[in-house]
């Protein structure tokens, strides 16, 4: 199976351009006011064509209401949610029953135990994301540069397909790609500020984890490699 990239939170064209230039196999657009990614409808109905079926779009947002999922895709047309709050898994089923896309789930991670949270969402979610649980007083659910102990993603009991995220960058992509993870979602990572990408750190991160992901198609590690996430 090839490795999966998403580089999420872009809101601009040309960083979006060097991340579909660059192979990225999905781009990731934020629609949560509190981020210093977040979109509004008309920044996002400016990008959309420029993908051009060049990747998956995903639309990531945190507890919407309805109004809010319609507003997004009549915007952006995205060919997945990506639901980053604490939405039931009856709130995922109703969604995908309404809307007719797929749904990624984001799973917060700090310890082995907090994997048990993914079984809810085995039978209604399409893909999950495993990513770093924010700090308490954190203001959002992710892109804060932080990560987990990758090693006990090797106790992962999932029918679905996952991808990784938090404290992912150019430094320590290699390791999460030799930890075993089958995709990889940055933000803050390949950044200069927060919410300002930066093209360079796009190319750098995609480059790497393809590099890697041959590699480790070459020899081949088992999941729970130490991971250097520092």
């Amino acid at each position: 199976m090839s490795l999966l990239v998403k580089i999420c939170g872009l809101s601009t064209a040309p960083t979006l351009e060097a991340a579909l230039d660059g192979g990225a196999d999905m781009v990731g657009f934020v629609f949560f006011p509190k981020s210093p990614r977040h979109l509004s409808f008309e920044q996002a109905a400016a990008l959309a064509p420029l993908v051009a079926g060049r990747a998956g779009k995903v639309a990531l947002s945190v507890d919407a209401d309805d109004a809010l999922i319609d507003g997004i895709i009549t915007a952006l047309h995205p060919d997945m949610l990506q639901l980053h709050g604490r939405e039931t898994p009856q709130r995922v089923r109703d969604l995908k029953a309404r809307t007719g896309l797929p749904v990624m789930k984001a799973i917060p991670v700090s310890t082995r135990d907090d994997l048990a949270a993914a079984a809810a969402y085995e039978n209604v979610a399409d893909r999950l994301l495993f990513d770093a649980k924010p700090p308490k007083d954190a203001v959002l659910p992710g892109g804060n540069g932080m990560a987990f102990d990758w090693a006990i993603l090797k106790d992962v009991n999932t029918r679905l397909p996952w991808m990784l995220s938090g404290g992912l960058n150019g430094e320590n992509v290699v390791a999460a790609v030799e930890a075993g993870a089958p995709g990889l979602d940055v933000s803050s990572g390949v950044e200069s500020a927060p919410g300002v990408k930066d093209i360079g750190l796009i190319r750098d991160f995609i480059a790497k984890a393809r590099a890697a992901a041959r590699e480790r198609l070459a020899n081949p590690v088992s999941l729970g490699s130490p991971a250097k996430t520092v």
